[in-house]
């Protein structure tokens, strides 16, 4: 039950009913990408509240004057101060910020768009009654740790190094090779796979103090991704991504490709089991989740790590191509309490990252009739819209997209943001969207210059 805000008083003396509002969380840039949650909100009439980190305020005032920006829907933003690598850092300024809302608004609703303000989020929800994952979902999925914790019995082994811990921690005393993992950041960022205890104390030295850091043993094996949609508990609609990552070549683990849905649909019947029992350990009640796990040498499914928020890289836009249907709208209706659906995939969707060399990002050409790079790199880049054709069409290159400025300084893929370019294809089966990928990464040439630095 939604609590009521104290109502206002009008001209005339008689109150009036506070209006009807809904919070979205997360970085203003991933919030404006993701411009369906404002169109849907909008079209209902709600007045669209944001409460995102205090970095993004020049960049938000600026972008809310444009009246072409989809910032222009956003009628208030609450700015909040914190870090991701400190644990519970933004809960005091966005329980502050969100306290001033509760007399001016009824707020209907809250949902976090990216991973920033997933914990603070769901404290909102909680306390107002609103539709939510939970308590419990929204800090375990903050936490590797919690994780681990928590999720035990999905977990490969593993070890907690609480700050002021990892020098006494026996670390001869792990399977190696093994991944270290910044417990609260996202994106990839700080996940290292090493060998042995020499390279794993020299690899700890490098994070900062404060942070708690899980190590774990690696699991060798097919990654994957399981998005639920989750209404009052039970699960309404589910499938499984693939992934690829640059671990066959590398100690990072950044992702290069999704694929929506995986092409071995029946083979998946292990690790749908193993979700809908990670979910109900998790109490996750109202959301969408994004489940990221691996299948092991064994053949057991093992849990890298869960997210109770939208997925990242353009998965959603995946799901548009290969439903024929966005997702936004039925995660509006879950957080608003409405009766959600979603239709199983009818095509096969995938995006591709391409890798590339050490420089700077010169050219990025495209030989593709009809389709031409379009450059969204920097603050405010939109994504274009992707258009989905019919289950029986032939394959198509819907998008070429170049995530970074020209000139920009390329370094290796050590986390998702060092990616720069990327393209969207879906076609009616596996082997035409196999086909298709191979066709567009020989037609992508991109020109990477080399950098001089300056020693003068």
């Amino acid at each position: 039950m939604t609590r009521t805000a104290p109502a206002p008083h009008s001209d005339s003396g008689i109150a009036a009913p506070a209006p009807e509002a809904f919070v979205l969380t997360g970085a203003f840039w991933v919030v404006c990408r993701n411009t369906r949650y404002l169109e849907e909100l909008s079209a209902r009439g709600l007045k669209i509240l944001l409460i995102t980190p205090e970095a993004y305020r020049e960049a938000a005032t600026a972008a809310r004057k444009d009246p072409a920006h989809p910032a222009a829907l956003i009628d208030d933003i609450a700015y909040v101060d914190g870090s991701l690598d400190q644990e519970g850092s933004f809960t005091p300024s966005f329980i502050a910020r969100a306290r001033a809302w509760r007399g001016r608004y009824t707020l209907v609703g809250a949902y976090a768009v990216g991973e920033t303000l997933v914990e603070q989020t769901g404290l909102l929800c909680d306390a107002l009654g609103l539709p939510g994952p939970g308590l419990r979902a929204t800090r375990v999925c903050r936490s590797k740790y919690l994780q681990r914790w928590y999720l035990d019995e999905f977990s490969p082994a593993s070890l907690v190094l609480a700050p002021g811990t990892r020098e006494d921690a026996d670390l001869a005393a792990l399977r190696y090779p093994v991944v270290v993992k910044p417990a609260t950041r996202h994106s990839s960022s700080g996940v290292i796979a090493v060998d042995g205890p020499d390279a794993l104390r020299a690899l700890l030295r490098e994070y900062p103090d404060h942070e708690t850091i899980l190590v774990e043993q690696k699991v060798s094996g097919q990654e994957y991704s399981v998005e639920s949609l989750v209404q009052q508990g039970e699960v309404v609609f589910t499938s499984v991504t693939r992934k690829e990552t640059t671990e066959s070549g590398d100690r990072t683990f950044v992702e290069l490709a999704h694929s929506v849905p995986s092409a071995d649909p029946a083979g998946h019947a292990e690790l749908l089991a193993a979700n809908l029992r990670m979910l109900a350990a998790l109490g996750f009640r109202d959301g969408i989740a994004h489940a990221e796990w691996r299948t092991g040498d064994d053949g057991r499914p093992y849990l890298m790590e869960v997210a109770a928020r939208t997925p990242g890289d353009g998965l959603l836009a995946l799901y548009h191509l290969a439903t024929g249907q966005p997702m936004e709208p039925e995660i509006v209706r879950i957080a608003l309490g409405e009766p959600a659906a979603y239709p199983a995939p009818a095509r096969y969707a995938r995006q591709v990252y391409l890798e590339h060399e050490e420089g700077a990002l010169g050219t990025v050409a495209l030989d593709w009739p009809g389709v031409a790079p379009q450059w969204v790199g920097g603050d405010g880049g939109m994504w274009p819209e992707t258009v989905p054709g019919a289950a029986d069409d032939p394959g198509a290159l819907r998008a070429l997209l170049v995530l970074k400025e020209a000139g920009a300084r390329l370094t290796p893929l050590a986390s998702s943001d060092d990616r720069a370019v990327t393209f969207l294809i879906d076609a009616p089966t596996p082997a035409e969207l196999d086909e298709l990928e191979r066709r567009v990464r020989a037609a992508v040439t991109v020109t990477v210059d080399p950098v001089v630095d300056d020693e003068r």
